[in-house]
């Protein structure tokens, strides 16, 4: 397909670059090259990235992965949303001026069991975008064509950004959890902004969203937004015993843990729910927040555990869908490059309600 515009591409781009990486990182926004692409490659410029609790554990460096620095990485982020502004010379699917994402996983080998599949974010070769390579706080990214989602017409760059990763993280752990229409889906953590997009998602697809967080920004957006019922864990005298009592007295259909420090109480929340689910989404540090299972409640209720990582593509696009549709209509915190390093800080220090947006077009 030929182009149908054309854009003046810089020598360098603004960038949010990771320094003193470990518990005491920051950003810095830094002038750095733009990507050269390959013949299968597009090049795309980003009008804004979502912020990510994985972000910080990239910059922590905590997951026992290594540090970006080791594999030449300056930049993390992968909620990115722009446009593809030059193609490689193989690439025929795809056209400038096209709107495209860049997502948590950058490419695939392409070839293995999981990429024949609908799993091919699980290819053990699978390239983490900000990590082994730069991410979406670099405005200017190369992508594989191949791998690039097109962002439809009618999702603005603010939803469709955080759609890249949180927002089809969620979509793919509800939809793997089994559960159906009318029944209790509980969000702890759901305020933040993984699980409010997920409260969203979930009301769409039928289900009765409870969300567990605390404070009244986090209550009044989470009702704004789908949820039945807010549980604050810091007013509940109990909440455990207030979750079972909304959930008909016996427990939820299905939890889905968006924060890493709500694992110790998740499975209290299915109580003795037959069929019940643990979904497990938040990835905490190393060592960490680990779950204490008893087998045989497992085994009585046939009550179930289970975890998932990203989306693959065709999650990506159906999320997209629900955001056309009006049905995943959130309304992030924006900031400008001057509050790159606060808005970061101000996510790692648990102050962001929702999610945050970073405009690349905005100082």
């Amino acid at each position: 397909m030929s182009s149908t515009q054309t854009f003046d591409i810089p020598k360098e781009c603004n960038a949010g670059v990771v320094v003193n990486e470990g518990p005491d990182f920051h950003i810095e926004v830094q002038k750095v090259p733009v990507p050269e692409i390959g013949p299968d490659d597009v090049l795309i410029k980003l009008n804004a990235t979502g912020l990510c609790q994985s972000d910080l554990h990239f910059m922590q460096g905590d997951w026992g992965l290594g540090f970006m620095s080791e594999h030449g990485t300056k930049c993390a982020g992968h909620e990115g949303a722009g446009v593809i502004v030059k193609i490689g010379e193989n690439v025929k699917s795809m056209k400038v001026g096209d709107r495209a994402g860049f997502k948590p996983i950058a490419d695939t080998c392409g070839t293995c069991e999981h990429c024949q599949t609908t799993k091919e974010c699980y290819c053990s070769g699978a390239v983490f975008t900000g990590l082994h390579t730069d991410g979406t706080y670099k405005q200017y990214v190369k992508s594989p064509a191949r791998y690039t989602s097109l962002i439809p017409d009618g999702v603005s760059d603010y939803v469709a950004g955080p759609i890249m990763c949180s927002a089809s993280t969620i979509y793919t752990s509800l939809k793997e959890s089994g559960l159906r229409a009318g029944q209790w889906a509980v969000f702890p953590g759901g305020g933040g902004g993984v699980g409010i997009q997920g409260v969203q998602l979930a009301d769409a697809m039928g289900f009765r969203p409870i969300v567990v967080d605390t404070g009244d920004e986090r209550k009044k957006l989470a009702l704004e937004l789908g949820a039945e019922h807010f549980v604050d864990f810091k007013t509940s005298s109990d909440v455990t015993a207030e979750v079972l009592k909304l959930t008909d007295g016996i427990g939820a259909h299905g939890v889905f843990v968006t924060a890493p420090q709500s694992y110790g109480t998740a499975l209290t929340f299915i109580g003795t729910r037959v069929g019940a689910v643990v979904m497990c989404i938040a990835l905490p540090a190393a060592g960490t927040n680990n779950m204490t299972v008893v087998p045989a409640q497992m085994v009585f209720k046939n009550q179930s555990i289970k975890g998932t990582l990203v989306s693959n593509m065709a999650d990506v696009q159906e999320t997209l869908q629900f955001a056309k549709r009006g049905k995943l209509r959130l309304k992030p915190t924006v900031v400008g490059l001057s509050k790159f390093n606060e808005a970061v800080q101000d996510l790692k220090n648990g102050k962001v309600a929702g999610r945050m947006v970073v405009d690349f077009n905005m100082e």
